[in-house]
């Protein structure tokens, strides 16, 4: 079991994301790994963010820790980054070059991601970071899934 920090960074209306291709699927999620030994969880956001996307960023707070069900624990950090930085595809190091994952350093809007990559979101503390509330409440209460099949 190995605890895991994340680093959750807006611009705007944009949340940067790292797009990764695992077990045959697509999918896009936080820029974050594993808590190395005698590395705090905020250490590690910070670590994570700078191998995967190429920047350096500074905690602002942290938003949520999640326990999982097999006893590890996802530590979910805000983290700014200079307006001036951009973010750029890199790499797991502890990962060999043919077995990456990451395919791509992006900025997305909710709206341009699915229906279970938004669930995750939520769950890291989304709805805690400003604007993104009042985002969610201006869409209704129209249900998007499950799909109404009749």
């Amino acid at each position: 079991m190995r605890h895991r920090s994340m680093a959750l960074v807006t611009r705007g209306d944009k949340i940067l994301f790292v797009r990764l291709h695992s077990q045959g699927r697509e999918f896009f999620s936080l820029p974050g790994g594993g808590i190395e030994p005698g590395e705090s969880p905020g250490q590690a956001a910070l670590r994570e963010l700078k191998e995967e996307c190429g920047v350096d960023g500074k905690l602002v707070r942290p938003l949520n820790t999640l326990h999982l069900p097999d006893g590890s624990e996802e530590h979910v950090f805000l983290v700014a980054v200079p307006p001036d930085q951009e973010a750029c595809t890199g790499c797991d190091p502890e990962t060999p070059v043919d077995m990456q994952i990451i395919r791509e350093a992006c900025w997305r809007r909710l709206s341009e991601l699915s229906e279970k990559d938004r669930a995750f979101l939520f769950s890291y503390g989304l709805l805690n970071v400003e604007g993104y509330f009042d985002l969610v409440i201006s869409w209704g209460d129209r249900i998007s899934w499950p799909l109404n099949e009749e």
